[in-house]
């Protein structure tokens, strides 16, 4: 009798060592919410979202049109949601960013919710406020909220460097190439495109956010755990245009700079394969996928990649778990 009680308070005080041991491990799960490169929306798939959650926390990294239905069919809480980084202003990046917000205020979060990005972040947090300020008079006038909207979003301009940091991520952010305005245009400076590194304690993951071949995110890429990268091919996303009929309505300038937007400001899977390679990433998942002409399969691509790098490579979708 002696014997089995000793067995059983050794085997307990065993279980409780692997149950703590279990919830100090650090956990880092990469959701691809929205898959789609704009900004033309898609039937099938979200535009650009992804969520990363770390011991619990969540964090969203952009919000394009459909984030707020993705996460909400992923039974995501919103009331959760503190953190949120802008990669650039294009709005299929920003254009679910006002409704995400609502969502959370909605939720009853009366702590703030920083939005952090490049210049004119705050501009966009802003305007969110003003668009949604509508709603909220009319929510607290009926008494089913007291705290205004703009007591609970806050927007952050941030320069690239180290952007953001708590006790379960280091976020460093640096400007990309998907940019490139003449130094005499007023544009100049005003609107910059970043890519992040999000350092957990147990991952490193970074996000290209939209950017064309560049040393500087190759470099913030080296040694990541999963890149998630952008990709297109400027051929296929021509042929896409020319079904829809959006492309014989440009003039020939506008084609011409609509190609080299395409093959500067944006990575083919050549290129996105050799910054993997360059970069020594261990997982490479694509997503913003640009649209191909009539079909949602996007394996030539792939393949393409994986002739210029030895890695994994996967095709995101909306609501893939990493």
């Amino acid at each position: 009798m002696r014997t089995a009680t000793l067995l059983a308070v050794l085997i307990g005080a065993l279980g409780a060592d692997l149950s703590s041991t279990q919830a100090a491990k650090a956990e880092t799960r990469l959701i691809t919410v929205g898959t789609a490169g704009g900004p033309a929306p898609r039937p099938g798939r979200a535009q650009s979202s992804n969520l990363l959650i770390v011991n619990g926390t969540p964090y969203v990294i952009d919000a394009g049109d459909g984030t707020t239905r993705r996460l909400a069919k992923f039974k995501f809480d919103f009331r959760s949601l503190g953190t949120i980084f802008l990669t650039h202003g294009h709005n299929d990046h920003t254009g679910g960013l006002g409704y995400l917000l609502s969502a959370t205020w909605i939720s009853q979060r009366t702590q703030p919710i920083h939005v952090y990005g490049p210049p004119r972040t705050a501009d966009l947090v802003k305007a969110a406020v003003h668009y949604f300020g509508y709603d909220s008079e009319i929510r607290i006038a009926d008494g089913s909220r007291t705290v205004p909207i703009e007591k609970v979003f806050v927007g952050h301009d941030v320069a690239p460097g180290v952007v953001f940091e708590d006790k379960n991520v280091k976020v460093t952010a640096v400007e990309n190439s998907h940019f490139h305005f003449p130094k005499d245009s007023a544009a100049f400076g005003k609107h910059r495109s970043y890519s992040y590194r999000f350092q957990t304690p147990d991952r490193i993951v970074v996000f290209t956010g939209d950017t064309g071949p560049s040393d500087a995110v190759t470099e913030l890429a080296k040694g990541a755990d999963i890149l998630v990268t952008e990709i297109g091919s400027p051929d296929d996303v021509v042929a896409a245009r020319k079904l829809r009929g959006q492309w014989d309505i440009l003039s020939p300038k506008e084609q011409q700079e609509f190609l080299r937007h395409q093959m500067e400001e944006h990575l083919t899977p050549q290129a996105v394969g050799e910054l993997a390679t360059k970069a020594g990433v261990k997982t490479v998942v694509l997503s913003h996928l640009s649209p191909r002409p009539g079909s949602d399969d996007y394996t030539p691509w792939a393949e393409e990649v994986g002739k210029h790098f030895s890695g994994r490579v996967v095709i995101a979708k909306d609501l893939m778990e990493f």
